[in-house]
């Protein structure tokens, strides 16, 4: 009990309303927030992997420029001119070649020193190439390479060289240069979410070319908080301290020193969209589910006062009619209760009658034991006779009475009253012949004759028939004239004969005033009393309306 006293405390119905509304909308909530947070984390899962591949396709598409270029540089390297050392023609068939596709060639001797560039008419004097590391790392390793970006001199702007080494002289390795902003051309952000940016990066981590809102221009040094972490040939960079949430993909450039990375904030517009509706939708939803829950807890709670209003005024007596209520149970509990108040009325009704009539019949019982002990008195020749006697009467009077409250005083049945009185001398029931038509008797006509049969009886079994083995008694009761008119009368007869000789009674004592004098001053009728030799003959006459309950 105390536990559910913790949890159920005493308190309103709308106090319990309103938190169960809220105790059912805030798991529905949760269990949603957990389904995004399912989704954004499938959605994060599907975001890395989308990065990876951004960053490898745009790898591929600077491979192929690179490509493109090496395998420009090899079909210049075998050309006739410069197999012939015209360098003035190489020059020309170079420069016209390339026009179009922002492209410069130079020839440098293995110094370093430019023997041409496109970029210069023919014979203008040239210095050196400015980027003298990358053609040396060329000329070391003997392949094509591409070189980190750079200044350059003969143009003042971002560029960057791909060198092919070749065994010859004077010409010691062709240059193809391009400015960075032309491949940034190549560069963008297109099929990319918003937001994110895309960058090419040279073997010493600087900016060959970027793209989107990040701007970082050619040159710019890349966070060199991340440079280390890009060690595999692709994969995502995650580090909440540098990039908070972002979420970074990079990939070599298969064959070259270069790479790629494309970068962006990993909470998409839609997830946030999904979760501000979330958060708006969630705390709607509570508070329409609390406004619904005080609604409905108004309602029951003014019901529930109108019934406990109808309970008062039934609690002080009044009938109650039933109120009509929006809840169909309270409505069936108004009618209970009205129902109930109807009920009480009349058995309070009932009580106040019964109590009337007990006080009336307990004085009449009263009467009837001193008028009894009266006459019993003046007979009894000592106080163990007079205690004998009463103590007789008075048990034929308490089981009339018994019968008359196990029927709650609405009468018994006339065969039921011959036998609870005859039971008590069961050694003389089998002497007894009982006929008549059962009916109900009246209360009064219970407690009357059932004192005429209990004297009768006593008599008999002390003097007359049911004294001796061979006595008998004929009990019967039958209708005298037409039964169907309201004056119809009833006689009872008791006959006895077998027993030893009647004589008449020198005096007559209480008995006698019981089945002559008191059954017919009872039941208005007339009583005849014969005593027979051959037995005693009792027969009483009174109208049926005096016996017999309506």
């Amino acid at each position: 009990m105390k536990i559910v006293a913790l949890f159920f405390p005493k308190a309103s119905i709308g106090t319990y309303l309103v938190a169960m509304a809220v105790a059912i909308a805030l798991p529905i909530f949760a269990f949603v927030a957990l389904l995004l947070l399912q989704l954004e984390d499938n959605q994060r899962s599907t975001l890395k992997r989308e990065t990876a591949q951004d960053a490898l396709a745009l790898s591929r598409i600077i491979d192929r420029q690179l490509q493109d270029m090496a395998t420009t540089l090899r079909l210049l390297s075998s050309s006739p001119e410069l197999e012939n050392g015209d360098l003035a023609s190489f020059h020309e068939r170079t420069e016209a070649a390339l026009r179009n596709n922002a492209l410069y060639v130079l020839a440098v001797d293995r110094t370093g020193q430019q023997l041409l560039n496109t970029r210069r008419p023919f014979g203008t004097p040239l210095e050196k190439t400015a980027n003298i590391a990358a053609l040396d790392a060329a000329m070391k390793s003997g392949r094509i390479e591409a070189s980190d970006v750079f200044r350059g001199r003969t143009s003042g702007e971002w560029v960057y060289n791909v060198t092919l080494p070749r065994e010859g002289d004077p010409v010691a390795a062709l240059i193809i240069t391009q400015d960075a902003r032309d491949l940034g051309r190549l560069v963008t952000t297109q099929g990319l979410a918003p937001g994110w940016s895309a960058a090419v990066l040279d073997q010493s981590g600087h900016v060959v070319v970027a793209a989107g809102p990040a701007a970082l221009k050619p040159g710019t040094p890349f966070d060199p908080r991340i440079l280390p972490a890009l060690g595999f040939s692709r994969g995502v960079f995650e580090d909440k301290s540098i990039l908070p949430h972002m979420l970074l993909g990079y990939a070599q450039i298969p064959g070259w020193s270069w790479k790629t990375v494309v970068w962006g904030p990993v909470a998409q517009a839609s997830i946030l969209s999904t979760w501000r509706f979330l958060i708006i939708g969630g705390v709607a939803l509570v508070l329409v589910a609390v406004l619904a829950a005080y609604a409905v807890a108004r309602q029951v709670r003014t019901t529930i006062r109108e019934i406990a209003d109808m309970a008062n005024r039934m609690g002080q007596g009044h009938i109650v009619s039933p109120v009509e209520t929006s809840v169909i149970e309270a409505n069936q509990v108004a009618i209970a209760l009205s129902n109930a108040s109807f009920d009480r009325s009349q058995t309070e009704d009932r009580l106040r009658f019964v109590m009337h009539e007990l006080v009336h019949r307990t004085k009449n019982l009263l009467t009837l034991a001193q008028a009894m002990m009266r006459q019993l008195a003046k007979q009894a020749d000592s106080v163990e006779t007079f205690q004998a006697a009463v103590a007789d009467r008075l048990e034929g009077l308490v089981r009339s009475i018994e019968l008359l409250t196990s029927e709650q005083w609405g009468g018994v049945s006339l065969r039921r009253v011959v036998d609870i009185h005859l039971q008590a001398f069961p050694q003389s029931r089998e002497q007894i012949e009982i006929t008549g038509d059962d009916f109900v008797l009246k209360p009064d006509a219970v407690q009357n004759l059932g004192l005429a049969l209990h004297e009768l009886a006593t008599n008999s079994v002390k003097y007359g028939a049911l004294s001796v083995p061979q006595g008998r008694v004929r009990f019967d009761w039958h209708d005298v004239g037409d039964e169907d008119k309201p004056d119809a009368l009833l006689r009872f007869t008791w006959e006895e004969r077998g027993g030893p000789p009647v004589t008449e009674p020198s005096r007559s004592g209480f008995g006698t005033t019981v089945i002559k004098a008191h059954a017919a001053s009872a039941f208005r009728g007339t009583v005849q009393v014969d005593f027979r030799p051959e037995g005693l003959l009792w027969v009483l006459t009174a109208q049926r309306a005096t016996l017999e309950r309506e």
